[in-house]
This record gives C-alpha cells, structure tokens and sequence, in this order.
C-alpha cells in the first residue's frame, strides 16, 4: 500500500504504451503509466498495478509508445571545420589510412581545432547536438581528441561540458588525447605518450574535466603496449578506459580494454574470437558504429554472430565525426545496424537505450524505465517500437523528458 508521500509525483503519463527495456527483451507494457517525483521514475509499468497517484500534472498519450531517451555513447561532437574535400578524395578510390598519411584525418581536423576559439566549438557543436536531441537522444557522450595539446584539450572538455549547460542534456565527457599523432610529436611517438600520461590525464583529472578516457588502438593511431600506457595513467587517476579498437586490423585492443576492465571497445569490425571471449568475461560493452562502417564503405563486418553467442552487450553509436561518419541521427543508426550489421530490432533498440548507458557506466541510472532512475523519456507517434528501427529519414518524435520536464 502506498503512503501519501509515495503517491506524490510532479508528472504522470497515462493511456501510455511502454518498452520499458528492463529485463532481456523490449520490456513490453500495453496499458503503461511513468510517474515522476524529483526528476526520477516513481513508477514505470502496468497501470492497473500503479498506486493512486496525486500528480501535480497528468498528460494523456492517447496510446502513443514511450521508450527510455536514447543515448548516443560513442561522439566527436566538438570539433571545427569538415573534412568534405576527404570524401571526394574517398569517393576517387583514395583509403582512409592513405589520406591520414597523406596529412589528413584527423590532423586536419586538429588544425581546424586549435584555430577555434572554446566559443566557436561550442557553437558548432550545438547545431549537431540539437539535431540529436530532436530525435528524442537525452544522453550523449563527447570526446576530446582533435587539440592534442594540454590545452587544446582542456578547451575540447570544457565545450563538451558546456553543451550541458546549453541544453537540458546529460553530457558525458571522454579525453581522447591517444587519438592522433600530432606533427610536433612526429619522431617520438613514445614521447606524446609519455606527455598523455604524466601530464594531460592528471590536469584533466584534476579539473574534473572527464569522466573516461579513450585511445585509438590502430596502425595509424597507437600500439597496444602504448594504449596499456594510456590504461595505466587512467586508472591512477580513477578514471574508467574505453577503447578504439580493431576497426581497420586487430592489434588485440579489445582484449586488452578487457582485461583493463573498459566500458566499452568500439568499432571492432577485426574483432577475434579471443577478442569477444574476454569481452564477455569482463562484461565489456561492443559498441558497434555502422555509420563509420557505411561510410568508409567497410566491407568486414563486425563478428555479430559471436559477440551474440557469447552474450557481449552491444551499443550502437552515431560516431559523429567530420571524417568517416558525418552523422547526428541516432534512428538512422539503428536501421544502419539493422540493415548493414543484421542486428534485430530489439538489438538496435537496446543499443541506444540499455546498452549504450552500460557503455557509458551509467546502467543504473539511466536507459531503462524503471523506480529510480533518472526520468529522461521518449514518446513516439508510432504503431510499433520496430519503426523506430524500419524506417528512414522519418521522425516520430512527440515529446522528450529530460529529468521529468
């Protein structure tokens, strides 16, 4: 039986479908209610059993269906400039790792970077962002990487955090200086690594400026005894690691983000059997990324199949980048997983909801509708949640919650 204190709420959405995501599968409720209280889920499931709520305001959604907010866990948000003249240089039959050698990449993008003002970035940046939020995205991460300097590198945090302020958005912050190789580090690359872990990720940590830190595990980025390096430095400062991993070769990254106890290994199209088997012992999210993967015109595919037997959770992420995945639409990323990757429509919608919040260590706080967690909603004008997944350039968006409003 309920106290009167337990039946307050500030808000309740009746005459609601839900998929609440709790549990294995879609989490199918169809006669729901969500009751908020403080900006968190009082109650999300089954109106016959809810209490008898005295709601500061009831909304009815006539049916509509009403999924956790989608997260996008893996983004380059922040950055300057484009790299349009790279596609057409693609498009001539030129491969992601000869234009990066050729000075491009994501060089191009740090010259661009650097030149900005912290304002500029922030201001580019929420024009993207705004285009996710509309799209019904509650949380995204963003990473640094494009400065790669001390302060070049605060200045990429410190926008990222700003957009937080900005828009009524969760923001997590990832520093990614082990991006790229910058030109003034040419010759000693053990060198920039060394500066990455003695002097970038203590300042970062010490202006409460990131909340993982990332590295790019690749033969254009980093080797795996310097992205351990990377690991190492994180976890003096108590920061959790996420990896770039196995996108263009496997250099065994995920498996060593594993062992690390990462988050996540994103990309991973070079995944091995070794790779998933210690993915799944140490629960390590597979945050797949099939804009880059289009986008690049990848033809390996990541080895669905197995991270599926072995029961390794898997996101889905925008990678918004200016580079290889120009892209700020979280559903057409779901129909890209569907289509290009095979996943299920409850796969897909998973990965941007419950699994995309384990990718980021937020599971218990975020991507599903259960008592107690943050009430960041989205409710769709849709017959089914697998037209969130079916369709294309189509969206159904009716209203986003962000902590209850």
């Amino acid at each position: 039986m309920a106290t009167p204190h337990d039946s307050r709420c500030d808000r309740l959405w009746r005459n609601a479908r839900l998929a609440t995501f709790a549990g294995d599968g879609l989490g199918i409720v169809e006669d729901g209610l969500v009751a908020a209280r403080d900006g968190r889920i009082a109650y999300g499931g089954p109106a016959g059993d809810a209490p008898a709520f005295d709601a500061a305001e009831t909304i009815d959604c006539a049916g509509r269906w009403i999924t956790p907010g989608l997260i996008d866990c893996h983004t380059h948000l922040i950055h300057a400039g484009d790299r349009a003249r790279e596609f057409e240089m693609r498009l001539d039959g030129a491969t992601y790792e000869e234009i990066a050698r050729a000075g491009g990449g994501i060089r191009s993008t740090m010259t661009a970077t650097r030149a900005a003002s912290e304002a500029e970035l922030v201001g580019s940046a929420l024009r993207r962002l705004d285009t996710l939020i509309a799209e019904g995205a509650t949380t995204v991460e963003v990473k640094s990487g494009y400065g790669l300097t001390l302060d070049d590198e605060l200045k990429m945090l410190r926008a990222a955090r700003a957009l937080g302020e900005a828009r009524r958005v969760r923001i997590r912050t990832t520093f990614l200086g082990a991006h790229a190789l910058p030109p003034e580090w040419a010759d000693d690359p053990d060198g920039y690594i060394g500066l990455v872990c003695d002097t970038m990720i203590p300042a970062v940590a010490e202006a409460g400026l990131a909340d993982a830190v990332d590295a790019f595990c690749e033969g254009i980025g980093f080797s795996a005894a310097q992205t351990e390096r990377v690991f190492a430095a994180a976890a003096a400062q108590g920061l959790p690691v996420k990896l770039h991993a196995e996108q263009l070769s496997n250099l065994h990254g995920a498996a060593l983000a594993a062992t690390h106890g990462a988050l996540s290994a994103d990309h991973l199209e070079y995944l091995d059997d070794a790779g998933v088997a210690a993915m799944a012992r140490s629960g390590t999210v597979a945050t797949l990324l099939p804009g880059a993967y289009y986008f690049v015109r990848e033809t390996k595919l990541p080895p669905i199949a197995a991270l599926r037997a072995a029961g390794v959770p898997i996101a889905l992420a925008t990678d918004c980048n200016p580079g290889t995945s120009p892209l700020t639409s979280l559903l057409l990323v779901m129909n890209m997983g569907a289509t290009l990757f095979r996943l299920t429509v409850t796969e897909c919608l998973r990965g941007v909801t419950c699994n995309a919040a384990r990718a980021l260590g937020l599971q218990d706080e975020i991507g599903t509708i259960e008592a107690g967690k943050a009430c960041d909603l989205a409710i769709w004008d849709v017959g089914h949640p697998s037209e969130l997944v079916y369709r294309m350039g189509f969206n159904p968006l009716h209203a986003r919650i962000w902590s209850g409003q």
